[in-house]
């Protein structure tokens, strides 16, 4: 997976926690439909592995 399509993936794991949602798929979107089928497939299981991610508290900004 490109560095930049990661970046994005973890930008928009962290909006989502901080609920702004619409600013996560903003971010999420294009990189995943601009994939070609094997980074597809690599953002897929990034996207399983890291679920977590989406739905954790944000932290603590003190």
């Amino acid at each position: 997976m490109r560095p930049s399509t990661l970046r994005a993936l973890q930008c928009a794991a962290e909006l989502t926690c901080n609920n702004r949602f619409v600013e996560a798929m903003a971010v999420a979107e294009p990189v995943i439909l601009a994939a070609d089928p094997d980074e597809s497939q690599e953002i897929a299981q990034w996207l399983t592995e890291h679920a977590d991610d989406f739905v954790r508290e944000p932290e603590d900004e003190h």
